[in-house]
């Protein structure tokens, strides 16, 4: 059996997908992510006592975390889209 007719039976029966990779990603690289900006904020603004450039900063990744939220769930984004078009659409 060649490489390509293995392949098309694995799509065929529906066990090729990405479904485990965006689950590794959401598992692991977004809290590391995550870790290194928290970090990152206390270091640049923490220790010069700038607390307000602190949290314009984290503002900023309040709307970043709302952007991933709504890309990885796909019922709350796509209704949020609907909503939006909507406003502008009769």
């Amino acid at each position: 059996m060649s490489a390509m007719a293995t392949l098309d039976t694995i799509v065929q029966q529906g066990e090729l997908g990405t479904r485990g990779v965006r689950d590794w990603i959401l598992d692991n690289i977004i809290p590391l992510l995550l870790l290194v900006v928290a970090l990152l904020l206390l270091w640049l603004g923490g220790g010069k006592g700038d607390n307000a450039g602190v949290m314009r900063r984290l503002g900023g990744v309040i709307v970043a975390l709302a952007i991933i939220g709504l890309a990885v769930t796909t019922d709350a984004g796509k209704n949020i889209g609907t909503w939006i078009a909507g406003l502008f659409t009769g």
